[in-house]
């Protein structure tokens, strides 16, 4: 197996795409340089449930959660997303708070309390089915992105009202989907 890993990377070595930093250590993947997505701003239109039959002729359905985004030219996409996201999702939606914070909401609390900010989240990549994101943080005149799941994403940008993004690219086959 070892061989077949070097049939197809060669002498390749994970260290040698990363940015070195004067400490000498990687830099994280997801502080590397930027590329240019083309990105267009959405708005989180609502959460919904839904019930999907099972495929090729089994009896049954199950139930779905998904996140509907729509970008200004009527765009649509979902994101699915689970259960526990999607109420915390729609609770940033409506303004509500719970009686205890949610994950997200003890993450918003550690960010305030640090005097970090939220800039932006970008959903930036779609493969395979499966979207990527992005949250941009601000901390200490810093510019920081975090890889982060969308739904995470999603309910922790919206606790800080920032803007949502999507790249071009992604917006165009969530289309085809």
């Amino acid at each position: 197996m070892g061989n077949d890993f070097k049939d197809l990377f060669g002498d390749w070595r994970p260290e040698e795409e990363g940015q070195t930093r004067e400490e000498g250590f990687q830099a994280e993947p997801e502080n590397r340089m930027r590329r240019a997505l083309n990105e267009k701003e959405v708005k989180v239109v609502n959460v919904f449930e839904a019930s999907i039959e099972s495929p090729h002729g089994a009896s049954g359905s199950h139930q779905t959660t998904f996140v509907l985004l729509r970008d200004n030219r009527g765009r649509e996409f979902r994101i699915f997303v689970l259960r526990d996201v999607a109420l915390a999702i729609s609770m940033a939606l409506e303004n509500e708070a719970p009686d205890r914070p949610f994950t997200h909401d003890l993450m918003k609390s550690i960010m305030d309390r640090l005097g970090a900010t939220v800039e932006r989240v970008t959903i930036d990549d779609l493969w395979q089915d499966t979207f990527y994101a992005k949250i941009t943080l601000n901390y200490q005149n810093e510019t920081i992105d975090i890889d982060a799941r969308p739904s995470d994403a999603l309910a922790i940008g919206l606790r800080f009202r920032a803007p949502i993004y999507v790249a071009e690219s992604v917006l165009e086959a969530a289309q085809q989907e």
